[in-house]
Formats: C-alpha cells, structure tokens, sequence
C-alpha cells in the first residue's frame, strides 16, 4: 500500500467526471417522506450513479426524481453496546461495503452520505479531481461543534457532512469491515466505525473544508455568508437549521440555491469583499445567495469570520466551543448589516456573464444617528459576473 502525501500533488488533477462516482445514500424509512425532497432537489437522472438504503422496504412511484432503493442486509448478528445510540449505525456502517458488492463499472469513488444531506455534485467532482483514485483516499472534513470533534475525533469525516472513500481503499475496507465492526461495539455511529477502520489499514483523513456537517441550529447566514475559500461540495442537517432563504419551506429554499449553482456551481457559496468608498460601505458577498452591506469599513479579516447568527449543537456552550473563529453579530443600530437574498441568476449570453439579482430582506432597524449614507434605501442590488469552471483549476 502506498499513501500519497496530498501537497506532493496538490497542483495535478485528474480525469474524473461525475460518472466515476457512486453515492451511498443512507436513510431512514421513518422520515423517508421528508428526506426524499433533498435528494431529489440534487440528484441528476442518467447522469448520476447510487443508491439510497434503507432500513425496510419504503413507497416509492414512478417517475420520482430519485436514485435505486434497496434494503439493507440484516445486521443483527453484530455486538453494539452503545447505551445512547441506535443500532441502525451498523447499517450505515456498511453502505461503503454493500454500495461496492453491487459492481458498478467504472467507479473510482465512493460517496456516502445521510438523506439529509445535499450534494453541489459538479464540486464533488472538482475536489477529488484533485486526487489519485488509485491510491488510498479518506476524504471528508470534521464538525464544526469543538466538543463533538473531542467526543468523537478530529480525524474523523462526519458522515452527514459526507465523505468519499477511493476504490481501491473501498476494496481493501470491504474485506476486513465486517471484523473491524466487531471490535468496536462501544462506538457511538457509523462514522466514528469507518475512521476507527480507517485508522485500522493506515489511511489518514484527507480534509476538505466543502463538506459541511453543520452540528449547529438557528440560522446558517453567518456561516454560508462567510464561506471558506474552497468548493461548496454538502449541506447537512438541514431537518435541524432554519430554511436557507427566508419564507421559504426547507426543500425549496435548497432547490432555488441550485437554480444559482445550474449557473455556476464553482462559484457558488464564495465570498467576495469590496468596498463602496462613497458612502463608506463594507459589503460581503456570498455569490448565489446573499449580499451584506454595512456602513463604516470592516476589514476584510473580519468579513472573513462567521457572524454567530447560528447555535452550537450543544446548547450550553458559547462561542468558545466552535471549531473556528467567529464574531458576534452587530448589536448597534449603525453597524447592522443589511440583507439581500438571491432572487434570481441567469446567463447573459450577449454578455457572456451571469446576472443575479438580489433583493433586501425587509426588518425593522432602529434609528442610526450617524449622519452617511443608508442601505436601508437599496430595494435590491445586482451582482455581475464572469461564468469560470476553472477556476479552481487556476487557484491550484
């Protein structure tokens, strides 16, 4: 077994497409009515590849926008001693095992994830292509809860955020899981199983900040309107959160962020600073989905951080517990910011650039005394841009 040391070729991409990957998709026939919505919102007919398993046969009807469903193999026979989990974690345990036994051609990556979770799919592209499929990959990313990362690990992938496994590796995991489950009955999930696994054969997590567990609750403007500099590849926990555009049902507001991403997946989520120096206004914006403007200038440090619009997954910890820099949402009436949604992206093709169309989200602000300019005034604010693909290809 060889391990290749991702920055030896951080700068080479390879030759995968979407038809290279398979998706595991682990679900839950209980909430299978709510659940589904999500995967129908991403998942591409004939041009993407997986499986949902569930745990006893649910209904399906024709013409849904929705992958195979097949049930899991019966796992009863395992030892699991966890006294505040469930059981059904050594189910998903061997999605990785059960996606790989069914012989799909031309697979070199394995993709799993909840039912909860949402794919940016051409990104999930973008970032293995970034690795040898023919090595031993483990790639995912941690929470974003501190706690959670020292309850369970650092080096482990979180299995809502998604994680992919390489081929090869996905081979030699299938061999030895059924024993490797075995000796771990006290672990908690799924995911904790496939990292102790993993530790098992030698084989460190690669991280990709795109996939986002999100063991949070509230409101994730903060955090997707300050996106890391990297692909949006998952959202998860999207039951937990409040919808992503407001006065939206959960679904819809994911289906109309994937109008944007349908224009311009690669840009999707990334944040750009610029400043109006005018009427002294700092603006943050988050590209298919929301522009912040606020008066005064905020350095781009600070832009950068993730305003705590959002709760940790344990509701007695403050911000301190985050895995990440954060700062506090602005309480002074000058200093708030002022929201625009995206209402709508299309393609000029005259222009060759895609225009979106933002519009502000109506609050009531409290009296500012500060004698410049307002955006209380802006009813929306039109963002134009240069569609680029490569632009990750670029960057690296």
């Amino acid at each position: 077994m060889e391990i290749v040391d991702p920055s030896e070729q951080y700068h080479h991409r390879y030759d995968t497409e979407l038809k290279h990957l398979a998706f595991g998709i682990a679900a839950s026939s209980n909430l299978w009515g709510t659940r589904k919505e999500y995967i129908k919102a991403w998942w591409r007919p004939n041009e993407t590849r997986g499986v949902v398993w569930v745990d006893k046969r649910v209904k399906s009807y024709r013409n849904e926008n929705l992958p195979p469903i097949r049930v899991s193999q019966d796992t009863s026979r395992f030892k699991y001693t966890n006294t505040q989990g469930s059981r059904s974690a050594l189910r998903i345990t061997r999605v990785v095992s059960e996606t790989l036994k069914l012989g799909m051609k031309d697979v070199r990556w394995f993709v799993m994830r909840d039912d909860d979770t949402v794919f940016i799919v051409n990104n999930v592209v973008r970032v293995l292509s970034k690795y040898d499929h023919t090595q031993f990959y483990y790639v995912g990313s941690a929470s974003e809860s501190h706690i959670q990362n020292i309850f369970f690990s650092y080096s482990m992938a979180y299995g809502g955020g998604g994680f992919a496994i390489s081929y090869p590796l996905a081979e030699e995991l299938s061999k030895m899981q059924d024993k490797c489950i075995q000796r771990y009955p006290g672990l908690y999930g799924s995911d904790d199983r496939i990292q102790a696994c993993m530790a098992e054969l030698g084989v460190p997590l690669t991280r990709e900040l795109g996939f986002h567990q999100y063991d949070v609750y509230g409101d994730l403007l903060g955090l997707l309107g300050a996106h890391p500099v990297t692909p949006l590849v998952s959202l998860h926990h999207l039951d937990v959160v409040e919808p992503i555009f407001p006065g939206m049902k959960r679904a819809k507001a994911i289906k109309h962020l994937l109008e944007a991403a349908e224009q311009d997946s690669a840009s999707l989520m990334q944040q750009s600073i610029c400043y109006d120096p005018k009427r002294y206004w700092s603006i943050s914006v988050s590209w298919g989905y929301v522009v912040q403007i606020l008066r005064g200038v905020m350095s781009p440090r600070e832009l950068e951080m993730p305003s705590r619009t959002f709760l940790n997954w344990y509701k007695r910890a403050d911000y301190t517990a985050y895995a990440f820099n954060t700062r506090p949402v602005e309480r002074h009436p000058c200093q708030t910011s002022f929201i625009f949604y995206m209402g709508k992206v299309k393609f000029d093709r005259t222009r060759r650039q895609t225009i979106g169309v933002y519009f502000r989200r109506k609050s009531k602000s409290s009296r500012c005394r500060w004698r410049m300019a307002s955006p209380e005034k802006l009813d929306s604010v039109v963002i134009l841009k240069k569609r680029d693909d490569q632009r990750w290809q670029k960057v690296q």
